[in-house]
């Protein structure tokens, strides 16, 4: 069975270079192009689009109320569902992390099936090149692992979720591939993942400013985030028993919120800036922050709207995921 399997693969990655199909841009494309076509009809002309779209589109807070369409109703799931993605992306994230240590540590090539892999992955193995140092990786390895760490322990473990409320199958699926994609792109350009190269050494002494800096406002929007998503779950709460007293909306208060409706969000885009600005050569990773910049962004528009239709007293001067600009 050996042989068949082989000469499959070897099929796909000829026509992969061939062709310099990177998949990896591919899906980060399709991920923007679709965000930013739906999330702009949702934006400017949702009264005018059918049920289907608007449901399929809305979720938590400002899930579609009117009449649902029975087939995208079927294909909803549970939004507590959510910590599933963070589960692989523990896993994914982490094995990636310890990929790259061990490659720097011993100072070799990585294994052939990781240069495969990457290969099919990347853009074919003509056509990978190393635009990223070892030392840059190590970075933007720890800042991802740490973000996935801290959401899976906050999604598994603290977050409240409402029975009540369901996400459509495709966002579902959405968060397996970001998360497979995302951590696949801190290595698919690094020196020790691309064929004839070897890692660099890292040090302490070989951090630059940039990355120091860049650590320093990373590590700073993950603490606010999860400040941010407390507040959240300690609405849910009854303060004096920790109990969980509702699963309703309510109005937060306090930290970030006093500024935006959605400080997680505008904190989730300056944490993958960081990563993204850090990889700035690969155009892969500016993909990404495309992406999850204008997902970001229109979740938050769309919460913005929710949180003033439903709240009458809400703060005027909050804006939606920019302080003071929007």
């Amino acid at each position: 069975m050996a042989a068949p399997e082989n000469g499959i693969l070897e099929v796909l990655e000829n026509l992969l270079d061939r062709y310099k199909i990177n998949l990896l841009q591919m899906m980060f494309g399709t991920f923007i192009a679709t965000i930013v076509f739906f999330g702009g009809l949702m934006t400017f002309v949702e009264k005018y689009l059918p049920n289907s779209i608007r449901q399929s589109f809305r979720y938590g807070k400002h899930s579609f109320k009117g009449e649902t369409d029975p087939l995208v109703a079927w294909l909803e799931v549970p939004k507590s569902w959510f910590k599933h993605f963070y589960v692989f992306a523990l896993f994914w994230s982490w094995l990636a992390f310890y990929v790259l240590v061990s490659t720097v540590r011993e100072q070799k090539e990585a294994p052939e099936y990781v240069l495969r892999f990457l290969d099919i992955m990347g853009g074919g193995r003509s056509h990978r090149k190393v635009e990223i140092d070892s030392t840059t990786a190590c970075v933007g390895a720890l800042m991802l692992t740490l973000q996935c760490t801290r959401r899976f322990y906050e999604t598994n473990f603290v977050q409240i979720f409402s029975k009540k409320s369901k996400i459509n199958l495709s966002h579902y699926a959405v968060g397996y591939v970001h998360y497979f994609g995302a951590i696949i792109a801190l290595l698919s350009n690094t020196s020790g993942f691309v064929r004839g190269s070897k890692p660099m050494e890292f040090s302490l002494d070989k951090l630059t400013g940039q990355q120091i800096l860049y650590l320093g406002v990373f590590f700073l929007a993950w603490q606010q985030q999860y400040a941010s998503n407390m507040i959240l779950v300690n609405l849910r709460k009854d303060p004096r028993t920790g109990n969980v007293k509702t699963e309703k909306h309510l109005l937060p208060k306090g930290g970030l919120f006093n500024l935006l409706s959605s400080p997680h969000m505008f904190l989730e885009v300056v944490m993958y800036f960081c990563i993204a600005d850090l990889y700035m050569p690969v155009k892969i990773w500016r993909l990404i922050f495309l992406w999850v910049a204008s997902n970001q962004t229109i979740n938050a528009l769309l919460t913005h709207k929710w949180y003033r239709e439903t709240f009458k007293e809400y703060p005027k001067n909050r804006r939606a995921i920019i302080p003071f600009l929007l």
